[in-house]
C-alpha cells in the first residue's frame, strides 16, 4: 500500500497551544483526512532521536519506502539535532540517514521552516560565543536542507528572501479547522465590541498602540470597547502605570482559553492583529489571524505585508497603518462593510484557507496530480 510519511524531528505536544505546537498537530489530521481521500496509508515518525530511530528502522523493516508517495516534515525555532530534552541528542545520525534514504529513493521531501528570528540581532537574544556558534548551527541546517528537500514551506512569501536553502519555495500559512463557524450577528453592535488576543509584554505587538486608539476613539463618548485576552501571569508583570491604562470602563481583561474563549469571541463583533510594522512582521503570520476567522471574526490589522496579503485575499477585514489614528479610521471604515466581511469569511475561509487545503497544496507541490 502506497503511504505518505511525516517526519518531525521534535516530540509533538500533547496539549498544544502556541502556533509552533499548534500547526504540527493540525497538519497531521489535515493529512490523515488526504489519506483517506486518496486510499493511501500515513506513517507519522516523531519524538526523540531514540524514539525516531525505533520508528524508522520499523518503517525499513516493513519495506515501506520503496512505497512513499512523499515526506512531510517540520523543523522548530531551533534546530533539529537540538530538539531532544537539554538540547543533547542521543542518537546524531538519525536526522541525516533519514533524509539520505530519502533523498536516494526519490521520495519527495518537504519541509515547513518555521522562522529566521536568529537572523535578526534585536531579536535574538544570545550575545557572544554562544550567538555565533547557534548561528552557525542554523546555517548547517539551512545547508542540511538545501541538500535533501524538494521544496520549502514557508509562513508566507515575504519570508522566502531571508531563507538561504537552495530549494523551491511556496508559502504554507497556517490553516483554519474544519468546524461550523458559530457567529453572532452580521449587525455590528453599538457601541460595538472588539477583542485582542495574545501577548501583552512586547511593543511589537501593538496592544499600546491599540490601548491609545480606543482612548482616542472614546474620549468624547464610548463608541466602542475592548476585551483583551492574555496570560495571567503577563498581566501580573505590567507595571502599575501600565495597569492603569489598562483600568477603563471601556476595557475588560481576561484570562481565558479553550472553550471560554470561544464564547467569548461568539459575544464580539470583531478582532485585532495590532502588530507594529517591521521587516520581521512583514513575513510573519499570526496564528490568531486563522483562530480569528475560524471563529467568523472580520479582523482590523495593521499593514504588515504577509496578514494584508491574507486578509486582502477575501477581504475579510480593514488594513491599517500601524498608529493609534489609523486604528480608529480601521474601526470606523469596519462597519459599512461589516456584513459583508462577514459574509466573506462564511463563504470562502474555509473553502481557500483551512488546514486540509494546506496539506492539498502541499501534496501538489511534492507530487503534482500523481497518487
Amino acid at each position: 500500500m502506497k503511504n505518505i510519511l511525516i517526519y518531525y524531528p521534535f516530540t509533538i505536544a500533547t496539549n498544544p497551544k502556541s502556533g509552533s505546537a499548534i500547526r504540527p498537530v493540525e497538519m497531521i489530521k489535515a493529512f490523515e483526512a488526504y489519506a483517506q481521500k486518496h486510499g493511501v496509508e500515513l506513517v507519522v515518525i516523531s519524538g526523540s532521536t531514540n524514539e525516531r530511530r525505533l520508528l524508522w528502522n520499523k518503517f525499513l523493516q516493513d519495506k515501506k519506502l520503496e512505497h512513499t508517495l512523499f515526506c512531510y516534515s517540520e523543523n522548530q525555532t531551533i534546530p533539529l539535532w537540538l530538539t531532544d530534552a537539554g538540547h543533547i541528542p542521543k542518537d546524531w545520525k538519525i536526522d541525516k540517514q533519514v533524509f539520505q534514504m530519502l533523498k536516494k529513493h526519490e521520495v519527495p521531501t518537504g519541509v515547513f521552516y518555521r522562522d529566521v528570528y536568529w537572523k535578526f540581532d534585536e531579536l535574538y537574544s544570545l550575545r557572544g560565543i554562544k550567538k555565533f556558534i547557534m548561528q552557525s548551527i542554523y546555517k548547517m541546517e539551512e545547508k542540511f536542507y538545501g541538500k535533501y528537500v524538494h521544496t520549502v514551506f514557508l509562513p508566507s512569501d515575504a519570508m522566502g528572501k531571508y531563507v538561504n536553502i537552495n530549494a523551491s519555495k511556496m508559502a504554507l500559512p497556517p490553516g483554519g479547522r474544519f468546524a461550523d463557524i458559530k457567529t453572532n450577528s452580521d449587525n455590528i453592535k453599538k457601541p460595538f465590541k472588539g477583542i485582542y488576543v495574545g501577548g501583552i509584554n512586547n511593543y511589537d505587538y501593538g496592544l499600546p498602540t491599540l490601548v491609545d486608539a480606543y482612548a482616542l476613539l472614546n474620549k468624547d463618548d464610548v463608541l466602542g470597547s475592548l476585551v483583551i485576552v492574555c496570560r495571567e501571569d503577563e498581566y501580573n508583570d505590567l507595571t502599575s502605570l501600565e495597569k492603569e491604562k489598562l483600568n477603563k470602563s471601556y476595557i475588560e481583561v481576561k484570562h481565558v482559553s479553550g472553550t471560554e474563549l470561544q464564547k467569548l469571541y461568539e459575544e464580539v463583533d470583531f478582532a485585532f492583529i495590532p502588530r507594529k510594522r517591521s521587516v520581521y512582521n512583514d513575513f510573519a503570520v499570526p496564528i490568531k489571524l486563522v483562530e480569528y476567522l475560524t471563529a467568523g471574526l472580520p479582523i482590523i490589522a495593521t499593514n504588515c505585508s504577509a496578514q494584508e496579503d491574507f486578509i486582502g485575499s477575501g477581504p475579510y477585514g480593514v488594513l491599517t497603518g500601524d498608529d493609534a489614528g489609523s486604528l480608529v479610521e480601521g474601526m470606523q471604515a469596519i462597519q459599512p462593510k461589516f456584513a459583508e466581511y462577514k459574509q466573506n469569511i462564511q463563504q470562502t475561509f474555509l473553502q481557500k484557507h483551512a488546514w486540509n487545503e494546506r496539506a492539498e497544496q502541499a501534496a501538489h507541490a511534492l507530487i503534482g496530480g500523481n497518487q
